[in-house]
Formats: structure tokens, sequence, C-alpha cells
């Protein structure tokens, strides 16, 4: 059985969706959590409150993970709150899709600036600190459409491959201090992302998975909490993709 008890984790975008439903695993298997909102004020302290009554140490701090400034308050923050940082879960993300055609330079640079250089803003604050735990941990959420491409996602597919990059340039340079870096590549999961696709459109994305369903984010989730486990100890520079088989 999976343990992260008395593991202190912050998980950027934790408001809803994935990041939601990692914060509720790690809480669940003992870890203590600290919670990222940017605009979600409500959901984070929903969140908050949800797992504080199930016995679990949670946090909030509001930040906009795109700002460096910002982002290295956020982890400090987390830090002192916490009186640690055993694991980093980057996985704010926003989508701005559009054709090329028809994608504009502020489409381009705010999925860039929110989905990759968040990861970096983060990650580059968080590694002085990661160095101190015994088994310190950064896990980032990619996507499949980082490895395959997706038409009318130019913008969210590069930020998701250029996750890739840097996760596995990471784990070559971190692994003989410790420290392990792992993506996560979700294919099509249930959450107000998709909630927003048409019917019509849904129907097409399952003719392309195997297992002829979305995925849900608890199940990545778990794949994130066993990434973040002491059974994960020999897993490094990884890309796991969790996607029903889409991209077999």
């Amino acid at each position: 059985m999976l343990n992260l008890t008395d593991k202190k984790v912050l998980i950027t975008g934790s408001s809803r969706g994935i990041g939601a439903a990692i914060a509720r695993k790690m809480a669940a298997l003992g870890a203590i959590v600290t919670l990222n909102y940017a605009n979600s004020e409500t959901n984070a302290l929903e969140l908050q409150n949800e797992l504080e009554a199930s016995g679990s140490r949670a946090f909030v701090i509001q930040a906009d993970v795109g700002d460096y400034n910002a982002a290295a308050t956020l982890v400090k923050a987390a830090y002192q709150k916490m009186s640690g940082l055993d694991i980093l879960i980057n996985n704010a993300g926003i989508t701005r899709d559009k054709l090329l055609l028809r994608m504009k330079e502020s489409d381009w640079d705010q999925v860039m600036n929110i989905n990759l250089k968040g990861v970096f803003n983060c990650t580059k604050n968080a590694v002085r600190y990661l160095l101190k735990s015994e088994q310190g941990r950064i896990i980032n959420i990619s996507s499949v459409v980082g490895i395959n491409g997706n038409a009318g996602q130019a913008n969210y597919s590069a930020a998701k491959a250029g996750i890739i990059g840097f996760t596995k340039s990471l784990a070559k340079e971190l692994a003989a201090r410790g420290v392990c870096s792992n993506a996560v590549a979700p294919g099509f999961i249930t959450t107000d992302m998709t909630d927003e696709l048409t019917d019509q459109l849904k129907e097409e994305i399952l003719k392309q998975i195997p297992l002829a369903r979305l995925g849900k984010a608890e199940e990545v989730a778990n794949l994130v909490a066993f990434l973040a486990s002491d059974q994960a100890a020999y897993i490094n520079g990884e890309v796991i993709k969790i996607d029903g088989g889409m991209g077999a």
C-alpha cells in the first residue's frame, strides 16, 4: 500500500480538475498538501476545508505561476508553511485552442507562459528545497498531445512537449542528488475542459480510444501518487501515458 505520511507536497493549479484529484489522493495517503490557484479562490478554499475535515493538513496559496516572482513567493511560502518540501507537482495549465491560421500571438504566449514557463518558474525555485529532502520528487503533468500533437492545439502541444524535454533534462541533472523527475501524459480526462467539448467531438475522440471512454481525474491521481511514493524510487526521466491506449 502506498504511504505518503508527512510528505510535504506542493501542487500547482490544484483548485479543481486533475490538480484537485491529486490533492485529495495525496492527503488520503497522509501527505501535507499546499494547494495553489490563480483565480478560483472559492474552489481552493472549499477543497482545503474538505481535506481538513478529513483530518489532513492543507494550505492554500494564490499565485500566477507564469510570473517568476509570484512563483518564487509561492514556493517559499509553501516551504515555510509545511516546514519542508518533498514533492513538487507542476499541474497548472490553460488552453487557448485555435487552428494556427486563427491563433493570435496572445493565445500562444499565454499558454506557453503558464504551461511551460510556469513549470520552469516553480521548479527553479523548488530545487533548493527538494535537495534537502531524503527523497525529492518532481512530477510534471504533460499530455499525450505533447507526444502526438493535435489539430487546433499547436500552442498547447508545444508547451506540453517542452515539459517532456525539461523533465528528461532534470532527471539527468538531479538524480545524483536523490531527486527523481518524471512526467505524466494524460489523454482525454473528464474535467471542466472536456465538459466544454461538443457531443459530436466527444464521439470522435472516443473512436480513437481503445478503452472507449474518457479517463477519470482520480486515475491520473493514482499514477501521480505512485510516482511520488517510495515504490517508484528507481523511476527517473520517464514519460508515462495514461490515455486508455489512445497513443498505443
